[in-house]
C-alpha cells in the first residue's frame, strides 16, 4: 500500500491523488449576525444594527469596540457595510466579555490547560483551572465540523500555510500561521488552532481560527492597522521560550485542548 504524506491542512474528508480544492464544500456566507444564536445571547440584551457604508467599529462603540466585535464573533475586516449586528444596549455588560466559566476545577492540576466552546464560539487558556484569557473563534462550517473531545498540542508552525486551500481569487496558500496542530485523522488530516479570518460564524474546515489582523493586513491590506492579535497571543503562551525553527515542531506534553459541543462535554481521550 501507497504511504502518502502527512497534510498540514484541516478538513475531514478523505484526501486521494488529484483531489482539487474545488470539490470542497465552501461555507456558507453570512452576513446577519443578528440570526448566529450563542447560548450566551440572552444574557445581554442587544439590539440588532445593520452596518452602514463608512461606519466603523470606534465611530459607532467608542472605547468599546473592541468588546462589540469579540460578543458578534467578528473582526474588522468583516465589519462592513450589509452586515448586521448585535448590539448590547449597555456596553458595560460585554467589558471583556467572555461566556466561558472564569474557573474550570477539572483544569486544577494542569499548568496550561485549553478549552474550546463550539457553541459558544470561544476558546479559553487556563492555568491551574483559573481562566487566564479567552478569544472568540470561527470554528468548523457544518459541511466540515470541529471534531469534539480531547486533544493534545502536538506540533507548532509560527508561518504555517495551507497545503489544500487558497485566499479568494488567487493561487496564494491560505495562511494558518501562529499554527497549534492538535488532532490527526484517521485519514491523516491534520488540525489546527491558528490565524484566520473571524466572520461572526462557524466558517473554516474543521480547524480553530483566531483573530489574526496582522495576516489580513500582510494579504488583504485590510485592516490598515492590525489591532486584534488572539492567534499570537495563545501561541506565545503555548510556546513560549521554546526554539522556534520557522517550520513544523514537534512539542512533547502540550496543553490539552478540550473541545466540546455546547450541550455535552466528551470524555478525555
Amino acid at each position: 500500500m501507497r504511504r502518502f504524506p502527512l497534510p498540514t491542512s484541516c478538513a475531514l474528508l478523505v484526501i486521494v491523488l488529484a483531489l482539487a480544492t474545488s470539490v470542497w464544500a465552501a461555507p456558507k456566507k453570512i452576513t446577519d449576525l443578528c440570526q448566529v444564536s450563542h447560548p450566551s445571547d440572552s444574557t445581554i440584551l442587544w439590539e440588532c444594527h445593520k452596518l452602514k457604508s463608512g461606519d466603523t467599529p470606534l465611530q459607532l462603540f467608542g472605547a468599546s469596540w473592541r468588546d462589540v466585535l469579540r460578543f458578534n464573533r467578528i473582526d474588522q475586516r468583516h465589519f462592513k457595510a450589509g452586515v448586521s449586528l448585535k448590539v448590547p444596549r449597555n456596553f458595560k455588560e460585554v467589558a471583556d466579555f467572555t461566556p466561558l466559566p472564569r474557573e474550570y476545577p477539572e483544569a486544577a492540576g494542569a499548568e496550561k490547560f485549553i478549552m474550546v466552546d463550539l457553541a459558544e464560539q470561544f476558546l479559553g487558556a487556563y492555568e491551574h483551572g483559573k481562566l487566564r484569557f479567552s478569544f472568540p473563534i470561527a470554528s468548523g462550517s457544518q459541511e466540515n465540523p470541529t471534531p469534539s473531545g480531547d486533544f493534545r498540542i502536538t506540533a507548532f508552525d509560527r508561518d504555517h500555510d495551507s497545503s489544500l486551500y487558497q485566499i479568494d481569487n488567487t493561487d496564494t496558500p491560505y495562511p494558518m500561521h501562529y499554527g497549534l496542530r492538535f488532532y490527526t485523522n484517521p485519514q491523516w488530516v491534520a488540525f489546527w488552532i491558528h490565524g484566520r479570518d473571524i466572520p461572526g460564524y462557524p466558517a473554516s474546515h474543521g480547524c480553530i481560527g483566531l483573530y489574526d489582523e496582522e495576516m489580513q493586513q500582510r494579504y488583504y491590506t485590510n485592516p490598515t492597522k492590525p489591532v486584534l492579535l488572539d492567534a499570537a497571543n495563545l501561541y506565545q503562551w503555548v510556546v513560549g521560550a521554546k526554539a522556534d525553527s520557522g517550520k513544523i515542531t514537534s512539542l512533547r506534553n502540550g496543553p490539552v485542548v478540550r473541545i466540546i459541543d455546547g450541550s455535552s462535554q466528551q470524555a478525555p481521550r
